[in-house]
C-alpha cells in the first residue's frame, strides 16, 4: 500500500534541504492540505516540539516501509516571522559556542566542542561535542544553565557526525557527501580500496573526519562484480593472436593485459577486451 500524504524532510544547520540542520537523513511528515515544493521552508512538529526545516522535495508517494508511523504533521509554511526568528537564533549560536568553550576550559574537561544549536522554540540549547571516552559534564550543564536560563543538552557525537555537522569539502572539491545527501553512514572497509586498486595511504583514502571516505563504497559493488567476470591473474587464455597468460586486469576499461606467445616464437604484451578472451580450463 502507498500513502500519498507525505513530505520529505532532512534535518539543517545553516544549509538547505528538510534538514533539521545536520544534513543527511530524510524524514517524512504529513503535509495535510499544504502545497509544499522542494526548497520551501516549513515548520514541523517533532518529539522535541516545533522545528524549522526545509523541504527536500515536494509531496510524493512513499511506500509504507519507508515511513515510521504515526506521521508528525507539517504545521505550516514558514512565515516571515518564522524566518526572522530562525535567523535570530542562528546569529546567537556563535556566541553560545564561545561561552561554552570557555566553560569547558574552566571545568578542565577533555572534550572538543563541535557546535551549538538553539531549538526553534527558543527554550533549549544543544551543544555537540566529541571525546575519546565518557565525560562527566553535569557541573558544566549546571553552569551553562545558569548563564543561558534555559534547558541545556550536551550531546556526544562521533567524528563522522562531527564532519556532517560542520561541513567541508572533500578531495573531489565538492561538499562532503554526509553534509549534502547521504542519509545514513554505511560501513566502509579497507578492502573496498584494495578492490579498486586505490592507494592505501591513509591521507589519500580518508575523509575530513579521519575515517575512510564514504565514497569508497559507491562503485565497490560494480568493481566486485566485474572482477569476478574477468580472468584471474596468471590464468592461461586464448586470444585472437594466440595463447597467453593474464598479467593485469583494468576494471575501468574492462581490458586485460596478456603476455601472448606469437607464432614466430616470441612473446609480446598486448591488451584485449576481456570478453574476447577464452579461458583455458584446467
Amino acid at each position: 500500500e502507498i500513502t500519498t500524504r507525505l513530505v520529505g524532510s532532512e534535518m539543517c544547520i545553516r544549509d538547505s534541504g528538510i534538514r533539521f540542520r545536520n544534513g543527511g537523513k530524510v524524514y517524512y511528515f504529513d503535509p495535510g492540505e499544504l502545497e509544499i515544493n522542494e526548497g520551501d521552508h516549513v515548520i514541523v512538529e517533532t518529539a522535541q516540539g516545533l522545528e524549522y526545516a526545509t523541504a527536500a522535495y515536494a509531496r510524493r508517494e512513499v511506500g509504507d516501509d519507508q515511513v515510521v508511523t504515526p506521521l508528525k504533521p507539517v504545521v505550516r509554511l514558514a512565515t516571515v516571522e518564522d524566518e526572522a526568528l530562525y535567523q535570530e537564533l542562528l546569529a546567537k549560536e556563535p556566541e553560545a559556542y564561545e561561552i561554552c568553550l570557555k566553560k569547558i576550559e574552566e571545568h578542565c574537561l577533555d572534550m572538543k566542542l563541535s557546535g551549538a544549536e538553539y531549538a526553534f522554540s527558543g527554550n533549549k540549547l544543544t551543544f555537540y561535542f566529541t571525546a575519546d571516552g565518557r565525560i562527566d559534564f553535569r557541573e558544566l550543564v549546571k553552569d551553562l544553565a545558569s548563564v543561558f536560563k534555559m534547558r541545556i543538552e550536551l550531546r556526544q557525537i562521533g567524528v563522522r557526525d562531527e564532519a556532517r555537522l560542520m561541513g567541508g569539502l572533500g578531495a573531489c572539491g565538492r561538499t562532503i557527501c554526509c553534509r549534502s545527501f547521504l542519509s545514513d553512514f554505511q560501513s566502509v572497509s579497507i578492502k573496498m580500496a584494495k578492490e579498486q586498486n586505490l592507494s592505501l595511504s591513509p591521507t589519500k583514502i580518508s575523509g575530513v573526519c579521519g575515517r575512510l571516505m564514504c565514497c569508497l563504497q559507491y562503485e565497490y559493488e560494480c568493481y566486485e562484480c566485474t572482477r569476478k567476470l574477468m580472468p584471474d591473474i596468471g590464468r592461461e587464455v586464448v586470444t585472437e593472436d594466440g595463447p597467453g597468460v593474464v598479467l593485469e586486469n583494468n576494471i575501468i576499461t574492462e581490458r586485460t593485459r596478456v603476455k601472448v606467445a606469437l607464432k614466430d616464437g616470441t612473446y609480446e604484451i598486448r591488451e584485449y577486451p576481456f570478453r574476447e578472451l577464452t579461458v583455458i580450463d584446467g
